[in-house]
């Protein structure tokens, strides 16, 4: 039974990538401008411009490029920029690999904080630390990335000068140097994700507590802590796995912000350069690599919470 319900997520993920890569080259069709007059400039010729837009297939009709892209994607070859002339691939590698560790940093620092503060929440139902974690998570909602960045800059950047203010990496840097540039940003997103993920578990969890096989487990004498451990936490994990699905994809393709406020040359950077200058191949790639890690993040979970959850698969 799990294994076609495995199976039956893994298709569904494959039309979804493949309907998705459609949505994005059709989207990218449409955006404002005219990249030849962006690439050869406003002084060029209409002949020029005709020939450039010859030269990179752009006068060919849209489900002809549609093809070769997909075709090309599916190769690992996701064409050239239009602006420098550089493989796509290479430029998104780069920027990818400082995303890709911003966000492990930032998931390393969710999952427990996320962990510890629901579960204390849950078990301090309605008591004095459930109400300070509430306080915390709301605010956590409530404050935009680039006002929670900011302050979080003024007060371990320039009050206390812990960390550097902004997240230059360079690879001569040690880990060491690597991690502390990269830790403000880190917790920024850390605190961003875990404040709706906290909020979830909690009342998943306190629904779980007060079960009737959990409170028989109690009645027969088992350690509340191999209780919660064991029993409750497993079975509560299913909407927080979820919003965590949803926050790694932001980790990857939402942290335009967070990137712009440090100075972290990541995949955001990237894309708000390559709409700027409308770059439709390096939007494109990005784009599908967000949608991608979305669509893989979501089945892992999916798969997760069926493993967790017996009842999930007789459902």
């Amino acid at each position: 039974m799990i294994v076609k319900l495995v199976v039956s997520r893994i298709a569904l993920a494959v039309v979804t990538l493949v309907t998705v890569s459609a949505l994005i080259f059709a989207f990218a069709e449409i955006l404002p401008g005219d990249i030849a007059a962006r690439v050869l400039g406003r002084e060029t010729t209409e002949e020029q411009r005709q020939l450039f837009r010859e030269r990179l297939n752009l006068d060919r009709p849209f489900y002809e490029r549609y093809g070769t892209w997909l075709k090309g994607s599916l190769q690992g070859d996701l064409g050239r920029s239009f602006v420098n002339g550089q493989p796509t691939r290479v430029l998104v590698e780069e920027r990818a690999k400082n995303t890709f560790s911003l966000a492990a940093y930032a998931f390393v620092l969710y999952v427990p904080a996320t962990l510890l503060l629901a579960t204390v929440a849950a078990l301090f139902h309605n008591r004095v630390p459930d109400s300070v974690i509430s306080i915390l998570t709301l605010a956590s909602l409530s404050l935009p990335e680039f006002v929670l960045g900011t302050a979080l800059m003024f007060v371990f950047a320039v009050t206390l000068p812990l960390f550097p203010a902004l997240s230059f990496t360079d690879p001569s840097m040690s880990f060491g140097e690597r991690l502390q540039a990269m830790t403000l940003p880190a917790v920024t997103l850390a605190v961003v994700m875990a404040g709706y993920a906290v909020r979830m578990l909690r009342d998943s969890l306190i629904g779980v507590l007060d079960s009737d096989y959990v409170r028989m487990a109690m009645l027969k004498g088992v350690p509340r802590r191999r209780v919660v451990l064991r029993h409750a936490l497993p079975n509560a994990l299913g909407p927080a796995l979820n919003v965590t699905a949803l926050n790694l994809t932001y980790l990857i393709g939402g942290v335009v912000i967070v990137e712009q406020v440090f100075e972290y040359e990541g995949l955001g950077k990237l894309l708000v350069d390559a709409i700027s200058n409308r770059d439709t191949p390096v939007v494109e790639a990005i784009v599908l690599l967000a949608a991608a890690v979305y669509i893989l993040a979501n089945l892992i979970a999916d798969v997760f919470a069926l493993l967790l959850n017996p009842r999930l698969r007789t459902g």
